[in-house]
Parts: structure tokens; sequence; C-alpha cells
């Protein structure tokens, strides 16, 4: 992010100017910037700029199919106007609907323009501006673009998503009330114990290849891979990800993780946990995707599920720190955004970490639980 930084300094430094061309002049040549049609790019983003003589912004941007190509970068759309140079986050993740000739819109056929208004101005109370962008970006990176491409067709043509909102009635609410009590008592059991040393222990067996991993820049292939070393039981393929990870990333072999609530299951007893493996690296500003509530609603249901997270702090030399923490506990609570954009007739839709808890529970872990709180915030996630 550091090329963005400069850009929007510079950026800064031209407000007041009103003038499209000598904005995009001096940007482009500044950071001898690649033109692409419409859109200038380099290496860590792309850019678009537009001009509105009255502030407001509804032309055309850009097609949905041109996005895709960038979607990976920060994609800044650029307006200037007679008194500054507004900069919003453009990608995918801050797109209310596609607008433009997008009637034929599909997953499967990408089509489309977005205009300026279709821009979200605000994204879960943070505003969509110079002063937020990489604020704003670390929550983009935890979705991909198919991911935002299914919300963006429901929301443009009104197309019935597959699958359906987990039905809650008064029998399964009453075991999903009592997975704050469950949680409870699995932290204080010695089964507790039992899997954390058994994560552990996998990490440890695979740290230099997590720690080579950690540095893929593509944070979806990065998690999935980290993910897949840690819960998977298939020795030969993860013999064959060591060996070619240590090589080059693009030469590793096709693995696959399962699309499940959590990534490790295990069974104690009367007791049946689901863990989610995340990697936060805490030099990095990120906000870790959390769970499809739907998904999460469904598993709470079932009489002795207990859901956890097992999160690993990687810098840039070594693994910080493990933990692994109950969904309830309050730090990780309080941390947890419900996106409200991602909820649709079929879905009510997902939730995601502010990184920084991550960071503060990896350096202080806690495992303590407010029990009036998590029963509000299960109350939130039924009524959405």
């Amino acid at each position: 992010m550091n090329k963005v930084k400069l850009l929007l300094a510079h950026l800064a430094k031209l407000d007041g100017s009103g003038n499209k061309s000598f904005v995009q002049n001096s940007a482009t040549k500044t950071f001898e910037l690649v033109k692409d049609r419409s859109v200038f790019y380099c290496d860590e983003f792309a850019v678009r700029f537009s001009y509105s003589s009255s502030g407001s912004f509804s032309n055309t941007v850009l097609s949905l199919s041109k996005l895709q190509k960038f979607d990976q970068i920060p994609f800044l759309v650029i307006l200037i106007t007679a008194t500054e140079n507004r900069v919003y986050l453009a990608n995918t993740t801050f797109l209310a609907k596609i607008s433009h000739s997008s009637q034929t819109l599909t997953t499967y056929n990408i089509k489309g323009s977005f205009n300026g208004s279709d821009i979200l101005k605000t994204y879960e109370g943070i505003d969509n501006s110079r002063d937020n962008i990489e604020a704003l970006f670390a929550f983009h990176q935890e979705f991909s673009f198919n991911e935002n491409l299914v919300r963006l067709v429901e929301a443009t043509n009104n197309i019935v998503p597959s699958g359906s909102k987990f039905q809650v009635n008064e029998l399964n609410e009453k075991v999903i009330r009592d997975s704050v009590q469950r949680a409870s008592a699995f932290n204080l059991s010695r089964n507790f114990r039992t899997l954390e040393n058994e994560l552990n222990d996998r990490v440890k067996k695979y740290a230099n290849e997590i720690l080579i991993a950690s540095h893929i820049e593509n944070v979806n292939i990065r998690g999935r891979l980290i993910e897949y070393l840690i819960t998977e039981e298939d020795d030969d393929l993860k013999a064959s990800l060591v060996s070619e990870i240590k090589e080059e990333y693009s030469r590793l072999p096709k693995f696959s993780t399962a699309n499940r609530l959590g990534d490790h299951t295990r069974s104690f007893d009367n007791v049946h946990t689901e863990t989610d493996v995340k990697t936060k690296i805490v030099i990095l500003n990120s906000n870790p995707k959390a769970y499809n509530i739907d998904k999460f609603l469904e598993f709470m249901s079932i009489d002795g599920s207990v859901f956890l997270f097992y999160f690993i702090g990687i810098d840039a030399k070594s693994i910080v720190n493990t933990l692994l923490i109950s969904v309830f506990q309050t730090n990780l609570l309080k941390g947890t955004v419900q996106l409200m954009h991602w909820s649709g007739r079929n879905s009510r839709g997902v939730t995601q970490f502010m990184g920084n808890v991550i960071d503060d529970l990896l350096l202080d872990p806690k495992q303590d639980i407010d029990r009036k709180l998590a029963n509000e915030f299960l109350t939130s996630l039924i009524k959405r």
C-alpha cells in the first residue's frame, strides 16, 4: 500500500485545481501508470479519473468485466471537483449493484457497468474516502470476485439465489441459545486442552512451510494452503505441497478445502466441535472473514455443538503465537462485524473480524465469555 499512500498524498496536494486533465496527467506521470483504455494502473493500484462540476457522482465508471481484471488490487475512483479530489475505493466489495446494461448479468455472464452512485459511500460505518482506503481494502481482501459477483447478481436483477435462510423455530432456538453455555463449559474442560494441543502440534510440524506460505500475496491461496497443512490428512498431497512451496508458488499442485463452517472437526463424547483455522499476519492491516451466518446458526442448532477459531499469528520472521478461542469470547464478539449489504432474501449474510482485535488477543489471550452479550449477539443474527 506504499504507492497508494503516496498517490493519496499527491492528490491532496492537487486539491482545488478542478481540472481533470491536469490531475490525471500529473498522477500518471508521477507514478508511471500504464493506460488500459479508461483505467490507469501499476503493480499496486488501478485508478479511474472522473469529473463533476457540481460534486454529484452518477455517471458511468467502468464495466464489471473490466473491474474483474483489477479487483485483486485497490481500484480507486478519483472524482475531481472544484474544491477537492475525492477518492473512492470501488472494488466489488464496495458496489451496491450494477446499473448500466446489466439485464443479462448472471454469475456465468459478466455484463454491465457501474455508476458512481453504485459505489458505497460508507461501509460498516467507515466513510469511503481517501483517509480510509487502507482500512477498507483490508475488508475487501477477504472476499473473492466470485463471492461478490453472486451478491451483485441478486442485488441487480432480483434473481433468487440458491439456498435458503436457516429456519429458526422454538425448539432449535433453545439449542442455539444453549450453545453459549456449551462453549463456556468446553473452555474449562480437558477436551479443550486436548484440541488445542493437537492443533499446536500440527503447526509445529509444518512451521517452516507455514512461514514460507505466509509470504504469498494472494490472501485466499495463502489462507487455504496453511489451513490445508494443518487440518487435512492427505499426507501424499501435503508432501507434494511442502516440496513445491519451497520452489515456486505457481507450481503448487491442485488442492481443495471443504466449504464447511469449520476446517477441523473433532468429537468428544457428547460434544461435537468445528474449528475454523485463520492466519493473521500481524504486520498487515487485515480483517479476516469469519463465517456464513446461516451455516453458523444451523450448526449451533445441533445438540452438543461447539464452534471455535484457531488463529495463527505470524510476523515477518516467525509464528508469534497460536490461539484456540470460542466464537463467543467477549473481545472477539465485540470485534465481529455483521456485513449488512451481504444480506439477501435467501441469506442472513456473513460476518468479518476486525483484525486489530485478533492482534490484541494473540498478544494477550483471553477466554472469557459474557453470556448476556453472547445472547444479544445471537438475537441479532436470528432476526436478520
